[in-house]
C-alpha cells in the first residue's frame, strides 16, 4: 500500500516533496515524460519532448509551465527547468525541478525537489506538489 499523503521539506528557495509509489521505477518513469501520463495526475495539457534541451509545456488549471529539459535518465531521474510566461518573477526556465525515482522493493521511492523559486512562490508549490504526486501516487498504484 502507498504512503499516506506525501513529505514535504522547503528551504526558503526550494521544495522537496517526497512520495512512496506501488510501483516499479520502469513503471512510474513514463508518467513523467509521456504527455498522455502526465496529464493523467498533473495539468489538462502537456507537450513533452523528454530529450536534454527539448520542450517541457504543461498547463494546469489557470497556471501555465514553460521550460525544458536538462536530464533524462530513464528510469531514475529527469530534469527540467520551470516558470510561466508573462511572470516576471519567474519567467520560463528560471526555476528547476529534479524528479528522482528510487526502487524500494516492489516500489519507488520517488523526491521531487524544485530549487529557485521565488519566494512567494514557495507556499503554493509546496501545495500543489503535495496534491499533484499524491493524485500521481494514487492512480500508479491503481492501475496496476
Amino acid at each position: 500500500m502507498s504512503s499516506a499523503s506525501p513529505e514535504n521539506d522547503s528551504a526558503d528557495d526550494s521544495v522537496t516533496a517526497r512520495v512512496r509509489i506501488d510501483a516499479a521505477p520502469e513503471v512510474v518513469f513514463p508518467y513523467l515524460i509521456d504527455p498522455s501520463l502526465m496529464v493523467r495526475w498533473i495539468g489538462e495539457w502537456a507537450e513533452l519532448d523528454p530529450v536534454p534541451g527539448g520542450v517541457f509545456a504543461l498547463n494546469i488549471e489557470s497556471a501555465v509551465a514553460r521550460g525544458t529539459f536538462l536530464v533524462v535518465e530513464a528510469p531514475h531521474r529527469v530534469v527540467f527547468n520551470w516558470g510561466s510566461p508573462g511572470s516576471e518573477t519567474m519567467p520560463p526556465g528560471s526555476t528547476t525541478v529534479e524528479i528522482t525515482l528510487t526502487a524500494d522493493g516492489d516500489a519507488t521511492l520517488l523526491e521531487l525537489v524544485h530549487r529557485g523559486l521565488p519566494v512567494e512562490e514557495v507556499k503554493p508549490h509546496i501545495h500543489g506538489w503535495t496534491t499533484f504526486l499524491g493524485q500521481l501516487r494514487d492512480l500508479t498504484w491503481a492501475r496496476l
